[in-house]
């Protein structure tokens, strides 16, 4: 039996149904928070109840408005640190700015760093992160931060989908993603092919070659996060011109930007599997994008952070990725 009663899950404004799940899976009342904004735009945020002593989970993805729900998550932080909780922890389902994780070009900043800085010195004691979009990432807290995958989840969903065997191939978009389609080719028991592909600009996508046995397959495309679907849409048109037989796409984390949703409505790919780390506004409006749940994911690990267990142990089937 979970000790739930100096536990309490709290949540922002970025992804307020997300973190109702997770309570519910813990089996907790959702913690008693207000967040609004000044006319000018400023946030305030005030804690509607006595938090001295307890174990915070803070729910928030900074996600869009990113720069909104960033400064959000400091200043709740902030609070509840001068509010004497005993320790925050700071649940990350998306990691804003996450791309920007080195130099590629002089001059250029490095933004995971400093988004890391700032949550670290706003008083986050630790910090819950699912699917970073670069591993290396974790290095930049100086606080300890434990890192979720989604990749199971997905997973079995594909495999009650019946993507898995037979004639199924996962399908990485480009090279940098081949060990994360490695750990989801294992889990399904597939080949794996990878597109091989050049970004001229930022958003920007030209196809170049795809590496492997793909005619006749079911292609499943796994990425960690879908923006514009540029990539994803490119690659499933040039795997269905070398013979696929249909193509799939699955990430974890939705930002589908812009028109991205219609540009995968109008696009040859049978579905779209994305996680809830990120809302989806009227996901009844896009037959073709299914949406799987983190919550109890996030659940289990917060439940094991706050009886001080391992949480590794939840991928100790999973590979590496």
């Amino acid at each position: 039996m979970m000790r739930a009663d100096n536990l309490r899950v709290f949540s922002g404004t970025a992804n307020y149904p997300l973190a109702e799940r997770i309570a519910q899976h813990l089996n907790v009342d959702m913690g008693k928070l207000m967040a609004r904004k000044f006319s000018d735009g400023e946030i305030c945020v005030k804690i509607e109840e006595s938090v001295r002593g307890l174990d915070i989970f803070l729910v928030q993805s900074t996600c869009h408005p990113v720069n909104d729900n960033i400064v959000e998550l400091l200043i709740m932080i902030d609070a509840f640190r001068r509010a004497s909780a005993r320790r925050i922890t700071v649940v990350l389902p998306y990691y804003g700015y996450a791309r920007q994780d080195k130099k590629v070009k002089p001059r250029e900043p490095i933004t995971a760093r400093l988004i890391a800085n700032l949550i670290s010195g706003a008083g986050a004691s630790r910090v819950l992160c699912v699917d970073l979009h670069a591993g290396q990432i974790q290095g930049f807290f100086d606080v300890p931060v434990d890192h979720l995958f989604a990749g199971p989840l997905i997973g079995d969903h594909l495999i009650k989908k019946g993507l898995s065997n037979g004639d199924t191939v996962v399908v990485s978009p480009d090279v940098g993603g081949v060990a994360r389609a490695r750990a989801m080719a294992e889990h399904l028991r597939t080949p794996i092919a990878i597109i091989a592909k050049r970004r001229p600009a930022a958003n920007k996508v030209e196809i170049m070659e795809i590496i492997g046995d793909v005619r006749d397959k079911v292609c499943v495309m796994i990425d960690d996060m879908i923006d514009t679907g540029g990539s994803i849409v490119q690659g499933a048109a040039a795997l269905m011109e070398r013979g696929a037989r249909e193509v799939h796409a699955c990430c974890t984390h939705g930002v589908l930007s812009g028109d991205a949703t219609q540009r995968v409505d109008e696009s040859v790919l049978r579905s779209l599997v994305i996680t809830d780390t990120i809302p989806l506004p009227n996901p009844e409006a896009h037959p073709k994008i299914e949406v799987i749940s983190v919550a109890g994911l996030l659940a289990d690990a917060i439940r094991r952070i706050h009886e001080d267990a391992s949480v590794s142990e939840l991928f100790s089937s999973y590979a590496s990725h």
